[in-house]
């Protein structure tokens, strides 16, 4: 376990993956999986069958990510002051 351990209520930044660089705040932490739900993030489509209380379709929603593909939103700001700009190309 790291040392800047990350809990329920967190803002994290998506490090890896199709929503590098996103910001959010963690939902659940299942930490037997090593799993986080972040809100607004991760999304996928689920189809739901139609029924006699309501109608089905077509709704999004947030998916776990692994833990290692997010990090602390205190830390990422701190780590990219560090780091020096890049001078453009000529």
């Amino acid at each position: 376990m790291s040392k800047t351990d990350i809990k329920r209520g967190d803002e994290v930044v998506i490090i890896a993956g199709a929503d590098k660089g996103k910001r959010g705040e963690i939902l659940t932490y299942d930490r037997d999986a090593e799993r986080v739900t972040i809100k607004g993030l991760n999304l996928v489509k689920r189809h739901l069958k139609r029924t006699q209380e309501g109608t089905g379709g077509i709704t999004e929603k947030e998916a776990p990510i692994h833990r290692s593909n997010v990090m602390l939103g205190s830390l990422w700001d701190a780590r990219r002051a560090k780091k020096p700009a890049k001078k453009a190309a000529k």
